[in-house]
Formats: C-alpha cells, sequence, structure tokens
C-alpha cells in the first residue's frame, strides 16, 4: 500500500504544481503589460517631461503589447497543428512493421496493452529506425492523429518491461493533454518574445524617439519572454513527474520505467566518456530528436554541447527521476552489446 500511495501522492503533487505554474503565466503576461506600459511611460516623462500624456495612452499601450502576445500565440499554434503523424514523417519516423519485425511486433502488443489498461484509444506507432540512443516521445492534437515514436535504440536495449514503462509514461502525456498544453506554452512564449522584437524593430527604425520607446519595450519583452521561459521549462518538469508516476500505476513494476532510465544514463555517461562533453559528437545516435517541436516531448532531453542552467531544462535531471522511482539512489544500468 506505501508504494500505491507514493505514486497516487506524486500525481497529485504533479498536478498541483502545474496549476499554481500555470497561474504563474497568466501573471507573467498580466506582469509583461504592465512592464511595458511601465517603460513607456517612463520614457515619455524623460523625454516630455511636464508634457500631458496623449490621449488613449494607457489604451495603445495595454492593446498593442496583448495584440502582440495573442498574435504570437495564434501563429506558433498554426504553425503546429500539421499534428502527430506530420512531425513523425517530418523528423524520419516510419509506421511500425509487426509482421516484419519481431521486436516491432512486440512493441505493437505492448501499446495495445496498456492502452487497455489506461483506457485509451491505441495511437499510432513509429519507429525511429536511425536512432540508436534509447528514447521515445508522444505527440498529436486529438486521439485520431495521436502518436508513440520509439527509437530503435529503445527496440535494441530494453527488456519487454523496460518498454512497458517506456510506452505507459508516453501514453500519460497523451491522456493527460500534455502535447496540447505544452504547444500552448510555445506559442504563448513566441508571443512574449514578440513584444522583444518589436521593441528592436521600433528601436532601430524610428528614429530618436524610436530609441527611447524602443529600448523600454525590449526591455520589458525581454524580462517577460525570459520568465515565460522559465515557467514553460518548469511546468514541463512537473508534468515529466505526473507522466512517471502515472506509469508506475499503470505498470505496478518500478524496474520497468527505472531500468530505462538507468540504461538512458549509462549511455550517457559512455558518451561523456568516449567524447569528452562534447555532445555534438553524438549526434548521430539522436538522429531527428533535435527538431525544435519534439525536444519538449522526449521521454528524456537531448543534450547540446553547451546547456543552459538547470531551470531552463524541460525535464528533471535523470537521477533525480532514478530516485524517485526505486524510493532510493540507483547507479546506471549497462546495455548490452548488439
Amino acid at each position: 500500500m506505501g508504494q500505491r500511495r507514493s505514486f497516487w501522492d506524486s500525481q497529485a503533487d504533479a498536478r498541483r504544481r502545474s496549476r499554481h505554474l500555470l497561474l504563474g503565466f497568466v501573471l507573467c503576461v498580466v506582469l509583461s503589460l504592465a512592464a511595458v506600459h511601465g517603460g513607456l511611460t517612463l520614457a515619455w516623462w524623460l523625454l516630455f517631461h511636464g508634457w500631458p500624456y496623449p490621449h488613449g495612452f494607457v489604451l495603445v499601450n495595454v492593446g498593442v503589447t496583448l495584440f502582440l502576445i495573442v498574435g504570437g500565440w495564434w501563429l506558433e499554434h498554426e504553425a503546429m497543428r500539421a499534428g502527430g503523424r506530420k512531425l513523425a514523417e517530418r523528423i524520419g519516423a516510419r509506421p511500425v512493421q509487426p509482421e516484419r519485425h519481431a521486436d516491432e511486433r512486440q512493441l505493437h502488443n505492448i501499446v495495445h496493452e496498456m492502452c487497455v489498461a489506461a483506457h485509451m484509444l491505441p495511437p499510432q506507432v513509429v519507429v525511429l529506425a536511425r536512432t540508436d540512443a534509447i528514447n521515445a516521445f508522444a505527440a498529436g492534437w486529438e486521439p485520431e492523429d495521436a502518436i508513440i515514436a520509439v527509437t530503435q535504440g529503445a527496440l535494441n536495449y530494453l527488456s519487454r518491461d523496460e518498454l512497458q514503462g517506456l510506452v505507459a509514461h508516453e501514453l500519460s502525456h497523451l491522456k493527460e493533454g500534455d502535447t496540447r498544453l505544452n504547444m500552448q506554452m510555445a506559442g504563448m512564449v513566441y508571443g512574449l518574445e514578440l513584444i522583444y522584437n518589436f521593441g528592436d524593430a521600433l528601436r532601430e527604425h524610428a528614429g530618436a524617439l524610436g530609441r527611447w520607446f524602443g529600448s523600454a519595450v525590449m526591455a520589458a519583452g525581454w524580462v517577460g519572454w525570459f520568465s515565460g521561459k522559465v515557467l514553460k521549462a518548469a511546468v514541463s518538469r512537473q508534468r515529466e513527474w505526473l507522466a512517471d508516476a502515472r506509469a508506475l500505476q499503470w505498470t505496478r513494476n518500478p524496474a520497468g520505467l527505472g531500468g530505462v532510465l538507468r540504461k538512458v544514463l549509462y549511455q550517457r555517461q559512455q558518451a561523456e566518456a568516449a567524447h569528452g562533453g562534447d555532445w555534438r559528437e553524438e549526434r548521430h545516435s539522436h538522429t531527428g530528436l533535435y527538431h525544435p517541436l519534439v525536444q519538449h516531448m522526449l521521454l528524456v532531453e537531448v543534450p547540446y554541447s553547451s546547456r543552459l542552467e538547470h531551470w531552463l531544462d524541460a525535464h528533471p535531471p535523470l537521477e533525480q527521476r532514478i530516485a524517485r522511482v526505486y524510493g532510493r539512489p540507483m547507479r546506471p544500468l549497462e546495455t548490452p552489446c548488439r
């Protein structure tokens, strides 16, 4: 019963933290509106001290800022509406071939088994046949367009129980609507970025006055955009914790998902030892996974040759995820040679 309470508590905690962070996203938009207006007010006061503010000054400032945020969100939203199957095609994934490959037949069967446990319609299963790293992702706006993509490395190096844990994690993202949530947040961050870009254009092309007002808009836009990036990453990390807890609920086997994460950790340590931490040398083993629309959906984030601080990572550290799955730290698990 202790383990049962543990994964239920983990799910509740992840959902609660996600809600709080999404409220932070709303607050970020409100603060961006206030910051832009405040910056423009200050610029007006410095340039025209003593002059009255133009009629509709507040309304124009807030209206244009909202237009940029909502317009940017809509543009990014439409750009990402191609759907899960189109995305799979763009990164070189192909449909699973259960009649030709025994490992793909096993994967196909596992997906259908786990969908019964999750009370879900089975998504299309695709394979990244040229990707040797262990990884997977789920995508799709609607159930009929949903996919689960699994790398060839996962098929090569994972046991059946481990594949179950991997599939359960990805099904949780579809069940909880995480793909839609991430795309909505990406659109909002893009809208906040447009404020900065608008200020930059104003500063460059609107003369002396434009430099003052553009600089104020840029400063406010940068703060909003960066805060949005931090909040988006934090929400994504909570959804990963939730998907891990869901996988434990559906499989009742910590060694399944835990084995996947430990083998990924082993692969990373081997790659770091072989290439001195320069992940550019390892890009061939992550073929297709560097696509910007895929990064935040992955089971584990693909490393870069240079990384930002961890509070901008879309995934929790592997060691922490492993420790939470098992209830204690665990060493990496060696992958068999193929």
